[in-house]
């Protein structure tokens, strides 16, 4: 039986990064993808995965994201990348946890980082104020940033579980990203990988024998 449910919140509460990403290389003339790409090699090492786990300041990544970056062609500094983190909130995603926290304990695991505002990087005073609201809603909220390990590293999942007196198998959880779902899955929880709003929507329904918004 699923006692609890921890998000995601990027790509999953509010729009992908990846589309602003998109966007970015367009506009640019980069390689579709290359951001992505750079954010891909050496994962547990490059400058990305050492920012999210607090071990490099803002003007070190800055730097480092530029070497990498240039390496592979294009040199992209990572204040610009930082720019495009924070995406839009989700009504009908937000409408569900508050539906779903009516049943079930709710917990947040966010890869973020040390920029903008408040857990969702935000780059305005309005859009801090909507992200802390949503995060006022969960029992638990386990930031990359602060606890200095991120996903896919098991222990951030089992520091959640602890922390709500749950175990793996009693949780599903959700995020955008395969590779942080592996994880998850392997310790025993359900996972569900959103690939679009309706979809995770229909997923979580299934999932939890609820009606959620776009069931309704």
């Amino acid at each position: 039986m699923i006692k609890a449910v921890l998000w995601d919140f990027g790509g999953v509460l509010t729009s992908s990064p990846f589309e602003a990403f998109t966007r970015y290389e367009q506009a640019n003339g980069l390689p579709v993808d290359f951001i992505r790409s750079i954010n891909a090699t050496n994962p547990d090492t490059n400058a990305w995965a050492q920012f999210e786990s607090n071990q490099m300041s803002v003007a070190a990544f800055d730097a480092a994201f530029a070497a990498e970056s240039e390496a592979r062609g294009h040199l992209i500094r990572g204040q610009s990348v930082l720019a495009l983190l924070s995406g839009d909130i989700r009504p009908r995603m937000v409408q569900a946890l508050k539906q779903i926290k009516q049943t079930h304990a709710v917990g947040c695991i966010t890869n973020n980082v040390k920029s903008g505002q408040g857990a969702g990087m935000a780059r305005s005073e309005s859009k801090a104020q909507a992200v802390a609201e949503v995060m006022a809603l969960f029992d638990t909220v386990i930031e990359s940033s602060l606890v200095g390990i991120r996903k896919p590293n098991p222990e951030i999942y089992l520091m959640a579980c602890r922390a709500m007196s749950i175990e793996p198998t009693e949780t599903l959880f959700i995020d955008d990203l395969g590779i942080n779902l592996k994880p998850a899955k392997a310790l025993g929880m359900t996972t569900i990988k959103v690939l679009n709003e309706a979809q995770a929507l229909h997923d979580l329904s299934a999932a939890l024998d609820l009606v959620l918004p776009s069931q309704a």
